[in-house]
């Protein structure tokens, strides 16, 4: 029941239903890594000028997200995250309530694309308007990645990220031609992750090819999601 997979390429495009016309152009492509977002916080403005619930702030791309959306450090690296093998380490986003949605009032075009990680399939929904309202431009059905698949750096004591049972990662794209200005990421809670979203390119960010081990099952948070409790 987990995944955060091994980036060895195994890259899966999908399709997107309703396209729309272009009305304008986007600046140029950048990405978001979550890196200096708090564990198991809200990530907020970091993006967008403000901080994290934390009082963390990163680059200003003018990008918020909802207060469903988390950051999540890999146990590893002395946070609660059950996964490994993430493309840029060592933090991603995930949710426990709702749905994660990401807003970009200056709106982006082309595409985007990122890195994501589940023990169930997910789905992506891509909105010309904010707080993912207005027309529909795009969808994308993520599927379960994580069952029993072989991964490279993890778990239980192999080479490489040493600890996480979601270390498989699969890369999802999708291309339309208008403006989008919010994306909602929804799945079953505390079972999908999700790193390195790019804005306007169908290509996320390059990640290094670590070598072989084994996953087992479990979940992001805890043994039944993505972040790993803390045992008192």
């Amino acid at each position: 029941m987990m995944v955060f997979r091994d980036f060895s390429a195994s890259s899966i495009f999908l399709a997107a239903t309703g396209l729309f016309i272009s009305t304008g152009a986007s600046a140029a492509p950048f990405t978001l890594d979550f890196e200096g977002v708090a564990d198991t916080t809200q990530i907020l403005d970091f993006y967008n000028g403000g901080t994290d619930a934390a009082g963390n702030s990163g680059i200003n791309y003018g990008v918020s997200f909802g207060p469903n959306a988390l950051g999540l450090i890999d146990r590893d690296a002395g946070g609660n995250g059950n996964f490994a093998n993430e493309p840029t380490p060592d933090t991603s986003m995930f949710f426990l309530t709702g749905s994660a949605i990401l807003n970009y009032a200056p709106g982006f075009d082309t595409g985007f694309s990122f890195f994501y990680t589940s023990a169930f399939d997910a789905t992506v929904t891509v909105w010309d308007s904010l707080d993912a309202t207005g027309a529909l431009l795009g969808t994308l059905d993520l599927f379960t990645n994580s069952v029993a698949n072989n991964c490279s750096g993890d778990p239980q004591g192999g080479p490489g990220d040493p600890l996480g049972q979601f270390c498989n990662w699969d890369i999802a794209s999708l291309g339309f031609s208008d403006i989008a200005k919010s994306i909602d990421f929804s799945g079953t809670v505390n079972q999908v992750g999700f790193d390195n979203i790019t804005f306007g390119s169908v290509n996320p960010a390059v990640v290094p090819v670590p070598a072989a081990v084994w996953l087992f099952g479990s979940g992001l948070l805890g043994l039944a999601g993505i972040s790993r409790r803390k045992h008192v």
